[in-house]
């Protein structure tokens, strides 16, 4: 029988490896969490809606974890910049990175590094339902005008992106109805809004925050809700699940680690977020979104299972879209 004979030099030196390995999982074990700043890691240009939601969760954040935290933008690839970083930092729950539904796009059509088992949910800050809406002047009265209409030709929908939120919620939609459209891309949420008010388009899907206004005051018409239960602030707004159509969409942002991050202190960072976001600082700034703490903030176990739902339904719809690579 061949044997192999390892020289000393490399016993030892294997030894060392495994020694090191073994005392930088004691180290950190041992070490106290947090003891040193905590950076939040966004995708997107400061000012905007992912820096302004991190920067209200820090306010109470800071407190309850007795250390600085900071936010630091890596932008490029919607997200692949940002997953990128992540990748060069230790995994010791000291870098955490904003999510929306851009990271999960990204993964799927991968552009990523990352697959969807590095991402580990830590808190859930916002989720911003959908309304389906048409403009107060349409003739489009329920949900049912508007699918009778689709079946006899494809409507013109307003989404920001191809291939973002909006269009996968109405992909999703137009395939539990069976029905054809035609989305069309105006850059923002805001200029697709703008354009249903100007009547450029037929109908289209904002969320409550950049919708909810034009709803109450009665210039939209919100024909559903793309939830499974009604809006507490829009209680005449019926959802597609009560109307038959077993489809939710809305925009979410929360926190996550990469995998490999030690779960106690997961646990640490994910309870102290949840008190800081169900704190009045926080949900005032939820409030004025049209949003509220109990349907939005969410800890470490629903925040990682709804990642990989949103997950799912998107990489399902993106490649019903042919956007898959």
């Amino acid at each position: 029988m061949y044997r192999c004979k390892l020289s000393k030099s490399v016993v030892v030196a294997t030894g060392l490896a495994v020694g090191v390995a073994v005392s930088g999982g004691m180290a950190l074990a041992q070490e106290k969490f947090p003891s040193k700043p905590i950076e939040i890691v966004i995708h997107s240009s400061y000012g905007g809606g992912t820096d302004v939601t991190a920067r209200m969760m820090m306010i109470r954040s800071r407190r309850n974890l007795d250390v600085d935290m900071s936010v630091v933008a890596k932008r490029g690839g919607s997200g692949a910049g940002a997953h990128q970083y992540a990748m060069s930092k230790p995994r010791d729950g000291y870098t955490v990175l904003a999510l929306t539904q851009s990271h999960l796009y990204t993964i799927a059509r991968g552009k990523s590094p990352l697959t969807i088992d590095d991402v580990v949910g830590v808190a859930r800050a916002m989720d911003d339902p959908t309304f389906i809406t048409v403009s107060a002047k349409s003739n489009y009265k329920t949900l049912a005008d508007i699918i009778t209409a689709s079946k006899e030709k494809a409507l013109n929908w307003g989404v920001a992106q191809i291939g973002g939120t909006e269009h996968i919620g109405l992909a999703q939609f137009a395939k539990e109805a069976g029905i054809p459209f035609k989305a069309v891309a105006f850059g923002s949420g805001a200029q697709m809004v703008q354009a249903l008010m100007s009547g450029a388009i037929d109908a289209t899907l904002p969320n409550v925050s950049e919708a909810g206004t034009q709803v109450q005051d009665g210039t939209f018409r919100a024909l559903a809700v793309m939830a499974e239960k009604r809006l507490g602030e829009y209680k005449d707004v019926p959802t597609t699940y009560e109307l038959g159509y077993k489809v939710k969409t809305s925009t979410t942002r929360g926190y996550w680690v990469l995998k490999g991050t030690p779960q106690d202190r997961i646990d640490i960072l994910s309870e102290a977020l949840v008190k800081a976001m169900k704190h009045k600082v926080f949900a005032n700034y939820l409030k004025s979104s049209g949003l509220n703490v109990d349907d939005s903030v969410a800890g470490h176990e629903v925040w990682d299972k709804h990642i990989k739902e949103e997950y799912a339904k998107a990489a399902s719809a993106l490649k019903d879209l042919g956007l898959l690579n």
